[in-house]
């Protein structure tokens, strides 16, 4: 559960709007859209990454105090990812090669075909 940028008792996460105050929560009345909200004494944009590095075009900028499209600029944009050089299985290893290079397995496949034809004609 989250609680009300307004109000400030809790509501649950998919809610549109607060059951108490009636503030809307959720962008177009969608619950996969979030709507950020500032306080009433401050603004999004002050806190933004796109309005820092100017690539926000969204009509009510600086003074936003709802935003669909606000991301903090003290969180990372990229999460940082974490690489285990332990050795595993060889067979996973193998595996994955051919994921990451099917375009070239394809390319070798119908080369080998395209021999073979060759060969037996």
């Amino acid at each position: 559960m989250s609680n009300c940028p307004k109000c400030q008792q809790p509501v649950e996460t998919q809610a549109i709007e607060c059951p108490y105050c009636k503030t809307i929560l959720k962008a177009y009345g969608h619950p996969g859209i979030p709507l950020y909200q500032a306080s009433q004494d401050e603004f999004l944009c002050d806190r933004c990454t796109y309005h820092e590095d100017d690539s926000c075009n969204y009509s009510k900028r600086p003074y936003a105090k709802t935003c669909t499209l606000y991301y903090d600029k003290t969180q990372p944009l990229v999460m940082e990812e974490t690489i285990t050089l332990t050795p595993s299985n060889p067979i996973k290893i193998i595996q994955r090669w051919c994921y990451r290079n099917r375009a070239l397995l394809l390319i070798i496949g119908l080369i080998g075909i395209s021999l073979l034809i060759a060969l037996l004609n």
